[in-house]
């Protein structure tokens, strides 16, 4: 239907690689903030608590916010990070795999409760300092809070999301509180040294300290989440694939790619213009929305060959960590989560298969896969 195509709301679709990069990395093109919520006439969507809450966080803030939030999490996992945190994931790996091998005795177990939802809570939790015995509390109200991200979420599941969105509130603002008052050789005990640096007002620090924190943990789960359970539901989809990724493992981080390519954990982003433009030959009015569709792009076929075949040997290239300032701080942690996850896999469960194929949450932007039989 083209690169852009119009949205039965007032909206665009942009579909195409190429032209999805180009929103994703123009400085032309916006997050829909505060300012441009304001400007709505239908503001019933944008003055739901849970959207009010989200538009705070990163993804929604544009320069000069963005900007001096972005710089004070510094990057947050580069290779020195990963470097050390590697040990500490393949301990959670190996502990979870335990886990998934103790029930695959008596036959068939979830793998998505027992592992792929388990990884990222355990990773980001361990890492941040969260008890683990609050990570069902933690993947319970994120799964709620998800729906104010949707695209065209419903009265109920805003009602969900904004009481979700009040005890992801009490809880990280009450976490912040007590680690200032027991700081620790930790990341966010750096955060609330920086930050008291750059801002005066303690309680407006706090506020910042609470949206980052509460922002870097749930952006961390549902998305790893998903991509850890489609990754191995596609090796395991066709009869061979998962013995030869066995037998040629420096073909795993290609295998990752692949399933970021294929199914992309995001579906949808959303961007405004910031000025009237041109897009891909369609003029497009100052502060109108378009949706970047990750999937569609990652299907393009001018980008990719024969996109619709999941292709481990590929070497493809995919938008599904997004670009320009928005690009996903968590990227590199989401490998090494999926790279360790799978190299312990293919070692530890070699006749591992699929009883059943992954089950998705019925959701438009986010891809939760809520479960994902298997046995041995």
């Amino acid at each position: 239907m083209g690169d852009v195509v119009r949205a039965p709301w007032d909206a665009y679709f942009v579909t195409g690689f190429d032209t999805c990069s180009e929103v994703l990395r123009g400085r032309n093109w916006l997050a829909p903030d505060f300012a441009w919520q304001e400007r709505q006439a239908d503001t019933e969507r944008w003055d739901a608590v849970a959207t009010q809450e989200m538009t705070k966080t990163l993804s929604r803030l544009n320069a000069p916010e963005h900007t001096c939030q972005r710089r004070s999490l510094g990057n947050l996992f580069d290779r020195s990070t990963i470097q050390r945190l590697t040990p500490q994931v393949e301990e959670h790996v190996t502990r979870l795999l335990d886990e998934l091998a103790d029930k695959l005795r008596w036959g068939e177990t979830d793998f998505v409760s027992t592992v792929s939802e388990q990884l990222p809570i355990s990773t980001i939790g361990s890492w941040l300092g969260i008890p683990p015995e609050d990570y069902a509390h933690i993947l319970e109200i994120t799964h709620n809070q998800v729906h104010a991200q949707e695209l065209l979420p419903t009265k109920s599941e805003l009602a969900v999301s904004a009481e979700a969105t009040v005890h992801l509130r009490a809880y990280f603002t009450e976490m912040v509180k007590q680690r200032r008052a027991n700081p620790g050789n930790d990341v966010l005990t750096g955060w609330i040294h920086t930050w008291d640096a750059m801002e005066p007002d303690r309680e407006a620090a706090d506020e910042i300290l609470y949206r980052l924190t509460m922002f870097v943990t749930i952006a961390s789960l549902e998305t790893t989440a998903t991509l850890l359970s489609t990754m191995v539901g596609l090796l395991l989809r066709e009869p061979g694939r998962w013995a030869w990724l066995a037998e040629h493992p420096g073909y795993i981080d290609a295998a990752v790619d692949e399933a970021l390519r294929y199914d992309p954990p995001i579906h949808i982003n959303t961007r405004i213009a910031a000025d009237d433009t041109v897009l891909a030959g369609v003029p497009i009015a100052k502060d109108s929305m378009v949706h970047v569709m990750y999937g569609a792009a990652n299907h393009d076929p001018r980008r990719n060959e024969d996109p619709d075949s999941f292709d481990i040997e590929r070497a493809g290239t995919h938008l599904t960590f997004g670009g320009g300032v928005h690009y996903c701080l968590g990227a590199a942690l989401a490998r090494l989560e999926a790279r360790t996850l799978l190299t312990q896999l293919l070692k530890r469960f070699p006749t591992l298969r699929a009883v059943t194929g992954p089950s998705y949450a019925s959701r438009l932007v986010f891809r939760r896969v809520t479960s994902m039989g298997v046995a041995i």
